[in-house]
């Protein structure tokens, strides 16, 4: 299949495609790894009357030490965010997530932040963000701002960038040196969407409790979800299948609206959601007490 006919632009810098934004707001799409967009073009699902591709603005594509985090170029690949050394010590979580991307070939071509700009609810660095409490800037005529992963994903395919904006840097903070962390997912063929995914940051205390604990699931709402009700159970527990027990019924009671598809029932995404729940967060605590 073949996508409608539109017009086509390939800005060199940042200025550049935010002023075809500005211009065009209304019948343009920002193209990066496409891996998302073409296919919906082609199926004509989606029709843009003009991309702004954004693949020749090199400045957009870094990985870099920030705040004891990191800060991601909105042009990273994931395949680069997968080998980076220095995500793999600060924030192996990514490195993790970045893994789980569809094949190998979609993740030399797909971007960090055409990831958190489509905002698929089944993708999993969304998730992962949130988890970490990650924020984005995004770039207009104006200036620029700066939001939270808690307030930039609105729904379905639905974010807080506005039509004239360019999502342009993501900043993720360092955690805490007794933290560990996980990401598990189970899809039906591997390099598919995942039909639940759960990725889980532990922080001990000095006497072994859970002094913080964080969650992100996929695939399992509208959005991606922080269940919060979840964290909050887990805090000054000690670790343990009780403890993991009763945050994944917490994580149940508030998944409001779990898809229902042809590949899972709504109650099968959530005892999903439950499974992968436990098995996230055992992890993420076994690998906690190794950095303690």
């Amino acid at each position: 299949m073949k996508p409608p006919k539109f017009r086509y632009f390939a800005p060199r810098s940042v200025e550049e495609a935010v002023a075809l934004l500005v211009e065009h707001a209304d019948e343009a799409r920002v193209l990066a790894g496409g891996q998302s967009l073409v296919p919906l073009m082609n199926m004509r699902l989606a029709h843009p009357d003009m991309l702004v591709d954004i693949n020749g603005i090199s400045e957009l594509a870094y990985v870099r030490p920030w705040d004891g985090g990191l800060a991601l170029g909105a042009m990273t690949r994931d395949a680069t965010l997968e080998r980076d050394t220095t995500a793999a010590a600060r924030l192996p979580l990514l490195v993790e997530a970045a893994h789980c991307v569809g094949h190998p070939a979609i993740r030399n071509r797909s971007t960090v932040g055409g990831s958190i700009a489509h905002a698929d609810p089944a993708a999993e660095l969304p998730a992962v963000l949130l988890a970490l409490n990650a924020a984005f800037e995004v770039r207009s005529r104006s200036g620029s701002r700066t939001i939270s992963a808690q307030d930039f994903f609105k729904g379905y395919l639905s974010t807080d960038l506005k039509a004239s904006e360019l999502l342009t840097e993501l900043r993720v903070p360092g955690l805490p040196s007794k933290a560990g962390s996980a990401f598990v997912e189970f899809s039906r063929r591997e390099g598919d969407y995942a039909l639940a995914g759960v990725a889980a940051v532990i922080t001990l205390d000095e006497d072994g409790t859970i002094a913080d604990a964080r969650l992100g699931l996929c695939s399992v709402g509208p959005a991606p979800v922080r269940p919060q009700a979840a964290e909050a159970l887990l805090r000054g527990q000690h670790p343990g299948d009780e403890a993991w027990d009763a945050a994944a019924t917490a994580v149940i009671t508030g998944l409001d609206n779990p898809p229902s598809d042809i590949h899972g029932s709504a109650d099968y995404r959530r005892h999903l959601a439950s499974v992968l729940t436990k098995e996230a967060l055992a992890s993420a605590a076994e690998r906690a007490e190794r950095n303690r």
